[in-house]
């Protein structure tokens, strides 16, 4: 059967659209006019009438975590919090409603210093001790990259203020001489791990509904980071629940896999026993191999050349030596499988290029290794990015915040010169566009208002953030689907409405390439369609 789109605006490429076109076989046949393509259809065919709506290719999410999203909606959410306050009330109501599921300890994730009304300060064990004494509670902050926990949780740990550091991660020592409950990088995963461990059952239904929720904003595929960074224990079995899920619950978004490795001799072991081999299909693929090499702006702990400006001596914290950094590169240099490292501060950025530029010796980067955020640059930097082929996953949407605190913590002249999505591409640099969610929504719209503006989602400023790093719609669109595409090595299969390519659609309640960029925040989906079926429909 096939299915024919029309009387739509549908997007090709630049400043190319035409009225519509066929699918058949979860594949995109022919574009045309409405008319001329309603000829070739049978009785049995669907017809699906846009109504002059604008269509445009499957959005496509570059780098994001799709179990951890589906695991914040089903726990505190503590974004917007204006108060430490108003934190613990929140922790406390939903302990109160939710007697079953806290009853072996609460995570809540969002909280933000810097959005508190006045004290803006990081909160501490002694604050988290007023939600509950009696069982473990760690409150995540928006960037994952510091936690905080209560005395159960540090009891359950089993450090005290004579314990050494974890590598690649700190915890802070209070005036008593005892924790205080501020944990960063790597250490994390440490205070993460005194909770009990979610079932694969409720992963799986964590998964779903976070699948749905994708699908409602305009996702039809998401690169996302779970196995062995939300999902922590034997990679074997976690790759097990994804193959059910994508087997015999009707996917209805494509998912390619960013696994993380904590170890060198993981990593190995992993090759080793073939996983990167002969594994997905349609649905599920595999991408990069994921590390990370700093922390992130917001809790000063990305990794950076000159001290923040706002707390002198702090240069950032380093996750993985530059050892074990060049070790995985070369390891999966050797392998022919793409790298994905976390990078933030410029300091972690340089150090990463470098590594990348050892392992390829100027072959052009054939595997694509790539950056993920690559914050904070210089033109310099840039230049060096894009001279060697080395593709960066940006999210725009992170300017919403980091554009109140990038000056205060790095100086007007390297914020001038970060966040540069126009001057990257400009130099011919490889883009794709990612939420991090749940960072920050993966909601792909506010996403590229932030691209297109230079704003964050109030509107501010009144002009633009350095509106010279501003790109148009056409960018902006191109980076969130065949940007995001080319990451995957999927350029030639999806990204585009093009006859031979996966019939990966959005239709929008507005004119995307019309409207004013202010409103462009608060489009909405219509319908999803993905392999050219109907899955979701407003």
């Amino acid at each position: 059967m096939k299915t024919l789109l029309c009387n739509g605006k549908i997007y090709l490429e630049r400043e190319r659209f035409t009225e519509a076109l066929l699918m058949e076989n979860g594949i995109i046949t022919k574009i045309g006019e409405s008319e001329e393509l309603r000829n070739l259809l049978n009785s049995d065919d669907t017809v699906i009438d846009c109504q002059g709506k604008t269509v445009i290719p499957g959005l496509n999410d570059s780098h994001m975590h799709l179990l951890s999203l589906g695991e914040s909606l089903e726990t505190v959410r503590l974004q917007n919090s204006k108060s430490i306050d108003e934190i613990v009330e929140r922790c406390r109501k939903f302990i109160a409603e939710n007697p079953e599921i806290s009853k072996n300890g609460v995570f809540a994730m969002g909280w933000n210093q810097d959005l508190f009304e006045g004290e803006k300060r990081i909160p501490n064990r002694f604050d988290v001790d007023r939600i509950s004494t009696e069982i473990p509670v760690i409150l995540r902050r928006v960037c994952g990259h510091l936690m905080v926990g209560n005395s159960k949780a540090i009891e359950m740990l089993g450090i005290d203020g004579n314990s050494p550091q974890f590598e690649g991660g700190t915890f802070e020592i209070g005036e008593d001489g005892y924790p205080n409950g501020v944990f960063t990088e790597n250490a994390c995963k440490k205070l993460r791990g005194v909770l009990k461990e979610y079932s694969l059952e409720d992963r799986k239904r964590m998964l779903i509904k976070a699948m749905d929720y994708a699908m409602s904003v305009g996702l039809t595929s998401v690169q996302s980071n779970d196995v062995g960074a939300v999902l922590l224990g034997d990679k074997k079995e976690s790759l097990k629940m994804f193959r059910e899920v994508f087997q015999n619950h009707s996917p209805k978004i494509r998912y390619h896999h960013q696994l993380t490795f904590l170890t060198v001799e993981d990593f190995k072991y992993w090759i080793e026993k073939g996983i990167f081999k002969g594994y997905g299909s349609e649905w599920e693929t595999f991408g990069q191999l994921k590390i990370f090499k700093d922390g992130s702006l917001g809790a000063r702990t990305a990794l950076m050349e000159d001290e923040y400006q706002d707390d002198r001596g702090n240069f950032g914290e380093e996750t993985h030596s530059d050892e074990t950094t060049y070790e995985f590169c070369k390891l999966a240099e050797e392998n022919d499988i793409q790298m994905l490292t976390h990078v933030i501060g410029d300091r972690a950025i340089n150090k990463v290029v470098n590594a990348y530029k050892k392992v390829t010796q100027g072959n052009g980067n054939p595997q694509r290794h790539s950056l993920v955020h690559c914050q904070i640059t210089t033109k310099e930097m840039l230049e060096d990015i894009a001279k060697n082929n080395i593709p960066v996953l940006y999210q725009p949407i992170f300017l919403d915040y980091d554009m109140h605190i990038v000056k205060s913590r790095c100086g007007e002249e390297k914020s001038s010169t970060s966040y540069a999505f126009r001057t990257l591409g400009e130099l011919g640099g490889k883009i794709s566009y990612g939420s991090d969610a749940p960072v920050e929504n993966c909601n792909p719209f506010p996403n590229i208002y932030c691209a297109v503006t230079r704003k964050d989602l109030k509107g501010n400023p009144e002009g633009s953030f350095y509106g010279n790093e501003c790109v148009d719609i056409y960018t902006a669109i191109d980076c969130y689907t065949l940007g995001s595409a080319y990451s995957q090595f999927m350029e030639n299969k999806k990204g585009r409405v093009k006859e031979g390519f996966l019939a990966d659609l959005v239709v929008l309640d507005r004119d995307i390439f019309t409207i004013d960029p202010n409103e462009i925040k608060d489009i909405q989906v219509s319908m999803t369609i993905v392999g050219g079926e109907v899955v979701f429909k407003r």
